[in-house]
C-alpha cells in the first residue's frame, strides 16, 4: 500500500506536508498517522487519487501546509551566484549544477519546484518561474516518477558518500592506534 500511495504523490520531496519527503508521507498516511490532504503540491486532484485508492472520502487540502500552486521551477540569477554550493547540497533531486566559487544553474526539467534551495542561498539568487505550458496529467505522473527515482538515486549516492567517509575514518584511527603502539 505505501508503494500505490508513494505512486500519488508528487515526488517535490518539499517536506511541506510534515514529513521529510513523498515516502516518509506515504508511510504515515498507510499507518494512520497522516491524513490525505497534507500534500499542497499534490493539490486536489492528489486528494482525491489517494482517497480513491484507499476507499475513503475526499477532503480539502489542510491549507495549514501551504496552499497548492502551479508548476513551477527554480531559475538561479547567474550574475548573482557566488558559487557558494548550499543549494546543490538542499535539492532533493539533484537538479542544480554548479561546484565551489563557480555559478550555478538549474536543470529546469528535473527541477520539482520544492523551493528547499531558496532558504539556504545567502545571497537571494534563487527565484521561482512558473512552468509554462502546465503538464497534462500523464505528463505529471512521469515527471513524478523521473523525480522519485532522482531523489532515490540522491539518496543512495548519499549513503555511499556516507559509508566511505566512515571508512576513511576508521583507517586513519587504526593507523593512529599503530603509530601510537610502534613508538617505544
Amino acid at each position: 500500500m505505501i508503494d500505490q500511495i508513494n505512486a500519488l504523490l508528487p515526488q517535490t520531496q518539499c517536506g511541506q506536508c510534515g514529513f521529510k519527503g513523498c515516502r516518509p508521507y506515504a508511510e504515515a498516511i498507510a499507518s494512520g498517522q497522516a491524513d490525505i490532504n497534507q500534500c499542497p503540491p499534490g493539490g486536489d486532484e492528489g486528494i482525491i487519487e489517494i482517497a480513491r485508492l484507499l476507499s475513503v472520502p475526499a477532503k480539502p487540502l489542510n491549507t495549514r501546509f501551504g496552499q497548492h500552486k502551479p508548476k513551477q521551477a527554480a531559475f538561479i540569477i547567474e550574475d548573482d551566484c557566488i558559487g557558494c554550493t548550499k543549494c546543490l547540497a538542499a535539492c532533493p533531486v539533484d537538479a542544480i549544477l554548479g561546484a565551489a566559487k563557480c555559478m550555478h544553474t538549474v536543470i529546469a526539467s528535473e527541477c520539482t519546484g520544492c523551493e528547499l534551495c531558496i532558504a539556504p542561498c545567502p545571497v537571494d539568487c534563487i527565484v521561482m518561474k512558473p512552468v509554462e505550458p502546465q503538464p497534462a496529467p500523464a505528463q505529471k505522473r512521469a515527471q513524478a516518477q523521473k523525480a522519485m527515482r532522482r531523489h532515490e538515486a540522491r539518496c543512495r549516492r548519499l549513503a555511499q558518500e556516507e559509508a566511505e567517509k566512515a571508512e576513511r575514518a576508521r583507517r586513519k584511527k587504526e593507523a593512529l592506534l599503530k603509530l601510537k603502539a610502534a613508538k617505544p
